[in-house]
């Protein structure tokens, strides 16, 4: 019966939170959402959210504004922009950049996808075609600003988030139509976007002064030019992470201010007033209730009489906390963040192929691997001591129905309600038809990393006797704890002095954010599991199955059928 209650708890977490979700990305209801599919350029198909306010009828079209999120992430990062437009009255398109998402063709295709996406905006009835906003963050500039280029009459306003004209060689109009240019104090690209060495050093970018006609420093808060003949210029610079670009009240109310300005809203409301982060508290409440149910639905399998040979009581060979087990705590807590920036740097050569055409994804694999490739070196000195009950058929099978019902669980949420489980830079949501194929490949990978590392948490961090609090809590520490003190190390350092402490490494630092939660969650599944089966098998091979549709899901495709390879910084694709 226990189980069971924790199994409805864990949907209860689901449903109530996706629910609560999606009544404040509709606003109570009074913006529909839907799905489109757009065909663009080069036999590609963009995908794309349509937010539709309740007063944007034919009879009475609404403003419209493009919005798009950047690199190796997907549409549903653009939320609190979309939700916070849309209540103001705009019709708001939110896109996948091609090779992203649910949008075909690889990084940099047709645009980006932004000019199909923009064609498809204007060609809504309900839209006001004289009114069009365009919104990117980051990579996401180039989506809009390569629309911008092909259709240099066909908006009102620009917003860059974070990001900035001609971004890697992308299409850009050379005097974008009343811009204001959202760029954060602690941004971890300025050397990138606008090359200065600091966000904080901002206004006296060349790159900048040129964009806004100046010879000298530009003035944060200052509208240059003139918003009726399209000229104006605005600079912003708050306080921010380029991660908290999309995700701040600054950030987002940047955006929503100057397309107040520039583009009148239906339905006006103060800057101040935004609701977007109670969206997102939701749909955390969902991930976490998705854990639960990953833990619940393994318990009651094995509680079948099918797995019933699963169920034994773990058997830790550690005695006590002595100074053997503290080292184990270190060494596993430790390598895989002493590891991160130099294996991802080498695994730049695993370059995207058919089975792999991730680039980003085939770096972590890399590293991945490498860990635990050092950890078995490790292992021969650092005997791991424990006995396992390791029963492979039915562990297979349980691991991968316990999967099943969690992948059913977001097929709900997404139909039901519209949203995927996610927080800020967290995101989980389900798999299209291309990324299910890609998905085998990356699963065999991080498979064999997750059996090394989950047969070193069981056997050297497992204590006999102790309780599942600390159990949980140990094993969280053991997985996450050195990501959580480099990145801590890291913004402690970019806040203090304006820099990374590895300031070549904005990407993978800005990526290793969202491995703290994730290598938590890891460490609470393998202790839960082992403490179950005395085997760290099942633990190893639901995790596998978790992260590769985690980031299958959410990464960028560099490699197609049909288009060349395509690597952040080079050209545009040619189709063959």
């Amino acid at each position: 019966m226990r189980n069971w209650l924790a199994f409805a708890l864990a949907w209860g977490l689901i449903l109530g939170g996706a629910f609560f979700a999606s009544r404040v990305q509709t606003d109570g209801g009074a913006v529909t959402i839907t799905e489109v599919r757009i065909p663009a350029e080069e036999g590609v198909t963009v995908s794309a959210l349509l937010y539709k306010p309740a007063g944007a009828t034919a009879a009475k079209p609404a403003p419209g504004v493009l919005v798009s999120h950047g690199y190796i992430n997907t549409r549903e990062m653009q939320s609190p922009f979309a939700i916070e437009l849309s209540r103001r009255g705009y019709v708001v398109l939110a896109m996948d950049m091609t090779g992203h998402g649910y949008s075909g063709g690889i990084v940099g295709t047709a645009g980006f996808g932004g000019p199909a996406a923009l064609r498809h905006l204007k060609s809504l009835p309900f839209v006001d075609k004289a009114a069009i906003g365009l919104e990117g963050h980051s990579m996401g500039g180039g989506p809009i600003l390569a629309a911008a280029k092909a259709d240099p009459d066909g908006y009102r306003a620009i917003v860059l988030e974070g990001s900035t004209p001609g971004l890697l060689g992308a299409p850009a109009p050379e005097n974008p139509r009343n811009l204001a240019v959202v760029f954060g104090q602690f941004d971890e690209f300025a050397g990138l976007m606008w090359g200065v060495p600091k966000g904080g050093d901002i206004e006296t970018s060349a790159k900048l002064q040129k964009v806004f006609g100046v010879t000298g420093p530009v003035e944060e808060g200052r509208v240059y030019g003139d918003i009726a003949q399209g000229t104006a210029r605005l600079l912003l610079n708050p306080p921010i992470t380029h991660p908290w670009e999309h995700f701040s009240a600054s950030g987002v109310g940047g955006a929503v201010d100057w397309f107040q300005r520039t583009i009148p809203a239906p339905n006006a409301k103060p800057v101040s007033d935004q609701v977007w982060l109670s969206k997102e508290l939701g749909t955390l409440v969902a991930f976490i209730g998705l854990v639960g149910l990953i833990l619940a639905t393994f318990d009651l399998l094995i509680g079948l009489p099918v797995f019933a040979a699963l169920a034994q009581p773990a058997q830790p060979v550690v005695e006590r906390r002595d100074g053997r087990w503290w080292l184990m705590l270190a060494i596993t807590a430790i390598l895989p963040a002493l590891t991160y920036f130099p294996l991802m740097k080498v695994g730049q050569v695993f370059f995207p192929m058919a089975p792999f055409p991730q680039w980003v994804q085939n770096q972590l694999v890399f590293w991945a691997l490498g860990t635990a490739l050092i950890s078995l070196i490790l292992g021969v000195f650092l005997k791991n001591r424990a006995v396992f009950t390791n029963r492979w058929v039915p562990a297979i099978l349980a691991s991968l129905a316990t999967m099943a019902v969690a992948y059913a669980s977001i097929l709900v949420v997404d139909g039901l309600f519209k949203v995927d489980y996610r927080f800020w830079v967290l995101g989980l949501k389900p798999l299209d038809a291309t990324r299910a194929m890609q998905l085998p490949g990356y699963l065999i990978l991080w498979t064999l990393f997750f059996l090394v590392a989950m047969r070193g948490l069981a056997g050297h961090i497992a204590v006999k006797g102790e309780g599942l609090i600390a159990s949980l809590g140990w094993a969280k520490i053991a997985m996450a704890g050195g990501f959580l003190i480099m990145v801590v190390w890291q913004y402690a350092t970019l806040f203090s002095t304006g820099l990374l402490l590895t300031p070549k490494e904005p990407l993978n630092t800005v990526i290793a954010i969202q491995f703290v939660p994730l290598l938590g969650v890891i460490g609470v599944i393998g202790a839960w599991t082992y403490r179950r089966t005395n085997s760290y098998v099942p633990g190893a091979l639901i995790c596998a199955l978790f992260i590769s549709w985690y980031v299958t899901s959410g990464t960028a495709n560099h490699r197609q059928p049909g288009f060349e390879p395509q690597l952040p910084g080079a050209a545009a694709p040619a189709k063959k």
